[in-house]
């Protein structure tokens, strides 16, 4: 990975972190509607960025995890959301904060990630 593709990695994993931050805070009324829309455009470019950044890896332990973190987060926390909206009812106590959570951190792995052309310039080259 080119320093400029860990840089993309980094940047991805901080916008959506960013994101999940904004939406969860956007859905408890901390501000008006701008919040929301900076929250989708932040994790939907975010998903962007990482592809383009991350496009000629193979897949690696730290991707792997963060990878595993976002998959269980989205599951918790759209699942929680999904059933309180169709059925009235939480998957489980603290669903919905646990899986965004896991989002947050899992954005996060991501962005480390990216730090590691820096810290570490052959931890991502290719074999």
């Amino acid at each position: 990975m080119t320093r400029w593709a860990g840089v993309l990695v980094f940047l991805a994993g901080l916008f959506g972190a960013a994101g999940v931050a904004a939406a969860a805070a956007a859905s408890h009324g901390a501000a008006g509607p701008n919040l929301g829309v900076a929250a989708q455009f932040l994790m939907i470019h975010a998903g962007i960025i990482a592809a383009i950044g991350l496009s000629n890896l193979a897949p690696r332990r730290v991707y792997l995890i963060a990878g595993s973190g976002l998959a269980l987060g989205v599951a918790l926390f759209s699942g929680d959301l999904t059933l309180r909206a169709t059925l009235g009812h939480a998957l489980f106590a603290m669903a919905a904060p646990l899986g965004g959570t896991l989002l947050i951190v899992g954005w996060l792995a991501l962005c480390a990630s990216g730090l590691f052309t820096f810290v570490k310039p052959h931890f991502n080259s290719a074999p």
